[in-house]
């Protein structure tokens, strides 16, 4: 399996990317935290480090750390606009269930 973004998300992470001026890519991975357990974490990348898994779609490269793959694998990060609201949405079928406010999950 693998990681993707929708052509959505792959337009915003480009956009951010082209703002910044340099990066590779852009990170996902799950931090412990929350009502359920896990947490997402985005960020972006400069520099490979080792243990590093590398995913390219849609000519962007998703990196995620072989600790935070298992929680991941299949997932798609979508962006979505919604009224005023905005933000990164991830499609994951690893997910069995989330907190009421929708901030961690558990697998």
């Amino acid at each position: 399996m693998a990681v993707t973004m929708t052509d959505a998300a792959a337009e915003r992470v480009s956009a951010f990317l082209a703002n910044r001026g340099k990066g590779v890519g852009l990170r996902l991975g799950v931090r412990t935290t929350g009502c359920s357990g896990l947490a997402y974490v985005l960020e972006f990348v400069d520099d490979l480090e080792d243990g590093d898994e590398v995913f390219e779609t849609r000519g962007l490269k998703i990196i995620i750390d072989g600790k935070s793959l298992v929680y991941l694998n299949g997932t798609e990060l979508d962006f979505v606009k919604e009224g005023l609201n905005e933000g990164f949405q991830f499609n994951n079928p690893n997910v069995k269930d989330e907190c009421g406010c929708g901030e961690s999950f558990t697998v």
